[in-house]
């Protein structure tokens, strides 16, 4: 018998610069889902998916990535073998280069039925990549896991100015110490507001989710 909501975090293999670890955003990702389960009855948290969508970043060593129709089909095997158990599937998407793969697979599953959403990890004003979010996050996390003596600014545009740059050709172009943003001046205050926000923003998708009849 079906029942409750099963969060997916979903994250990612990827360099944070030369102060955060390699999984910083599935860590990030699973302290969110972590934090919303405790806040709903009937509420589980699965394993993470670990490995996502990073082709972008591959100019740095240690990052894995396994692309988007990969990722896309893992989500939507796991979701429709989920929904014999559960009448509800949030992933938990911890890295923005997931979206697209996150999207589609929620539309195929929503599509057969399936009663299902997303919920991007994303501060609305926080900075991009292995800057002040994550690394304020992950000082309040895991703070033995960040070098804060490595960490150095990158380049701080504003994304969005910098996305077409980035399609074209990654981050390393972009930013040749893989930071999008300054970590500096993180603090663990600051990453335990964030977390506060964050999990805030995923109890209400899963209240929107379960208010939502599934499709016949």
């Amino acid at each position: 018998m079906a029942r409750g909501v099963l969060l997916v975090p979903v994250g990612s293999l990827e360099q944070h610069g030369p102060h955060l670890p390699l999984d910083t955003d599935t860590r990030i990702a699973v302290a969110v889902a972590s934090g919303a389960a405790r806040a709903r009855a009937g509420v589980v948290v699965a394993p993470a998916i670990a490995l996502g969508s990073s082709g972008e970043h591959a100019g740095f060593e240690g990052t894995l990535s396994i692309g988007t129709d990969a990722l896309c089909e893992v989500l939507v095997e796991l979701g429709r073998d989920a929904a014999r158990d559960w009448d509800a599937l949030l992933f938990v998407n911890g890295h923005g280069g997931n979206a697209t793969a996150v999207s589609a697979a929620v539309a195929r599953l929503a599509s057969e039925g399936r009663r299902c959403a997303a919920f991007a990890v994303s501060a609305p004003s926080g900075d991009a990549h292995a800057g002040l979010t994550e690394t304020s996050l992950m000082l309040h996390l895991e703070p033995g896991a960040v070098q804060l003596d490595l960490a150095e600014a990158g380049e701080t545009q504003p994304v969005g100015e910098l996305m077409a740059r980035l399609r074209a050709a990654g981050v390393r172009a972009v930013s040749p110490n893989g930071v999008l943003g300054d970590p500096r001046g993180a603090t663990a205050d600051l990453g335990r507001r964030l977390l506060d926000e964050l999990v805030a923003g995923c109890v209400t998708a899963i209240d929107a989710l379960v208010s939502v009849p599934a499709h016949a």
